[in-house]
């Protein structure tokens, strides 16, 4: 008995020194989260009411996120997602909806921001994530869930990315009229359609990280190949330990690596349990540990991040239910041997690096002089009638002249 009680003191003192370790490099180096639900929860609380962002978020009666536990969890910065469902009405209306929609969580965030300046702070590339961090604040970036939301507008894509959008998932639980979703399983396109292919184009020149997290595995090899700048998976796991149609095949990961790309490791229980072992095991910190672990064994660990996708589950892992225990998680990837270089990497640099890569190809594919005539216009609604049309030419004409006589 005396030996078992000495080995339990020594593995909580063995734990408390991982934790001690892991807080001090939060203090460090950033972690950034790739995904989370927050400000959705916010527009559920104000449903049927103004879309009001002074609620005290300080502690929150719901959900896995306020800033109290966000600070306990020495998180360093957040892409927060201006999610928006897929509309499942066919009216004509139905793509304005959603874009005004998007338009009010994108607002609702950035009014989070504002009225929370000491603790939060916006950002957009690695040099204001850092500026952020440095400062003590969480630094706040934007992503978008889905090109539903964008509803069939290349002009509503490029101007999301002015509003300080920095990620767009490409879909969400339904196809759309661009790519496939992982949901349902039977294909409409068998991955890209030919718009999808030009939005590709687009967001690349865009400076619009593209994110495959909800794709079907067709979409995800097509866009791999399409892409010339690299991509993320928000907030996916790993198929060959929890065979998900959300998770990503080891195929698809070599090719992410080739791409540069990182995926960042969700914590969403059905996808971050292990099916490998008899009976399967229940998501844990240990077993987000083993997704993170298998991406790095497999192709790296410059391609592995995080993207929790609190608030977008009722109930996280067993030892990650919420914003505060991210510290865990890193203590048990410490406990794997991972040396503080390579846990920078995945807390936050990696992504990082892909934030500045994509936004450096934009800035170069931009200049090119085949660039302007490669953008996508909309199409736009007859604005004239046949007589305001002559109208305007014929004045027009009468200028013309008019200037030419003097």
């Amino acid at each position: 008995m005396p030996d078992l009680d000495a080995s339990s003191v020594r593995q909580e003192n063995g734990h408390h020194g991982l934790l001690a370790r892991a807080m001090d490099l939060l203090h460090r180096t950033p972690l950034i989260d790739g995904h989370n639900d927050f400000p959705y929860i916010l527009r559920g609380l104000h449903s049927g009411g103004d879309n009001d962002a002074s609620l005290i978020i300080s502690e929150m009666p719901i959900g896995q996120t306020d800033l109290t536990r966000l600070e306990k969890g020495r998180l360093g910065g957040q892409f927060w997602s201006a999610f928006v469902p897929c509309s499942r009405d066919k009216a004509l209306d139905a793509d304005l909806v959603a874009v005004r929609d998007t338009l009010q969580q994108i607002d609702l965030i950035h009014r989070l921001i504002a009225q929370n300046p000491r603790r939060l702070a916006f950002a957009h590339d690695s040099a204001s994530v850092w500026e952020a961090f440095h400062s003590g604040r969480i630094a706040s970036l934007i992503g978008v869930e889905g090109l539903h939301q964008i509803g069939g507008s290349f002009s509503a894509l490029r101007l999301l990315h002015r509003l300080g959008v920095r990620y767009i998932t490409l879909c969400h639980d339904s196809h759309n009229e661009f790519v496939d979703s992982s949901t349902p399983a039977e294909p409409l396109h068998g991955g890209l359609s030919k718009s999808g292919e030009e939005v590709i184009r687009e967001m690349n020149q865009t400076g619009l990280i593209i994110d495959l997290s909800h794709t079907s595995h067709d979409t995800q090899r097509h866009v791999l190949q399409a892409s010339h700048a690299p991509v993320i998976f928000s907030h996916s796991s790993c198929f060959a330990l929890k065979p998900h149609p959300r998770n990503v095949p080891d195929d698809i990961l070599r090719s992410l690596a080739a791409n540069n790309g990182v995926v960042m490791i969700c914590f969403l229980p059905s996808l971050s349990g292990l099916a490998t072992t008899d009976p399967p095991t229940p998501a844990t910190v240990a077993t987000v540990a083993d997704h993170v672990v298998h991406v790095g064994e497999r192709i790296g660990y410059a391609h592995v991040g995080i993207g929790s996708d609190f608030d977008g589950m009722l109930e996280g892992p067993a030892g990650l239910d919420d914003v505060s225990a991210y510290p865990a998680l890193v203590a048990e990837l410490m406990r794997r041997e991972l040396s503080d270089e390579i846990l920078a990497g995945i807390l936050g640099g990696n992504v990082l690096r892909v934030l500045d890569d994509v936004a450096r190809y934009a800035s170069v594919a931009s200049r090119r002089p085949e660039a302007a005539d490669g953008r996508v216009c909309d199409s736009i609604d007859v604005v004239w009638t046949p007589e305001q049309q002559k109208m305007l030419t014929d004045k027009g004409i009468e200028r013309r002249a008019a200037a030419h006589l003097g």
